[in-house]
């Protein structure tokens, strides 16, 4: 085990998450699937075992500082490392009008896709400082690119189909992304975020025209750099994009 990277994937008992730990297993990575829900959780880790993957669940919710302190514990005691964080867990919003957007919209988006990212990754920080070459992935979105969500003529000026509070909360990330990756520079960790692309999940929908199988591969492109790879950029499928 002590030469095995064992990964992390927040959010990881369905969808990408889920397709994100099955493709990394299948590289010969340990992999932990953390899911608010203990028992979707184990569910979703004896999928993966009957495939013969090596995969165990967590219960880790990331609006929940307990729940996260308790489960970096856990990992703690019991791997005494980490290799690789993928922040995949998240929730989205449908309303597209920044006026109307309710308060309480934008708490519960944020305290997902920012402040429990924040938080979770803070907490397994000292775990992933004790790896040869640590990789953390930030699952953002093109939708907070300001660069394009400024821009009409891009594909998602004008209508993104999503609200402000999604986009905002995907453009803290890469903002937190940066600065990780810039206060890190100097050690074996790279700090990356990744944009999936619109894949047929819950939150993408079945119009999407991605398969889930092509949305987990940045994830896994990003979680196995190599010791030259890149550190602190915002990528697609290789593409890199802009922030």
């Amino acid at each position: 085990m002590a030469d095995k990277k064992i990964a992390l994937i927040t959010g990881a008992n369905k969808g990408i998450g889920f397709e994100t730990a099955k493709q990394l297993a299948q590289q010969g990575v340990k992999v932990i699937l953390g899911a608010r829900d203990a028992g979707r959780g184990s569910e979703a880790t004896a999928k993966l075992r009957a495939e013969g993957l090596d995969a165990e669940s967590l219960l880790i919710d990331v609006t929940n500082e307990g729940s996260i302190k308790l489960a970096a514990a856990q990992v703690t005691e019991k791997f005494g490392k980490l290799d690789i964080l993928i922040n995949n867990a998240g929730v989205g919003s449908f309303t597209n009008s920044a006026s109307e957007e309710s308060d309480s919209d934008w708490r519960h988006i944020f305290d997902t896709n920012v402040f429990g990212l924040v938080n979770t990754t803070q907490s397994l920080l000292p775990l992933l400082k004790k790896s040869v070459a640590g990789r953390i992935v930030h699952l953002t979105s093109i939708l907070g690119s300001l660069t394009l969500a400024s821009d009409p003529k891009s594909p998602i000026g004008p209508n993104t189909g999503h609200g402000a509070a999604y986009g905002a909360s995907k453009s803290a990330v890469n903002m937190f992304t940066v600065h990780l990756a810039r206060e890190l520079a100097n050690t074996a960790i790279k700090v990356n975020a990744a944009h999936p692309g619109w894949v047929k999940t819950e939150l993408g929908g079945e119009g999407a025209p991605m398969e889930i199988s092509d949305g987990a591969k940045t994830s896994v492109q990003l979680a196995l750099l190599p010791d030259d790879g890149p550190n602190g950029g915002f990528f697609h499928l290789g593409q890199t994009l802009p922030w």
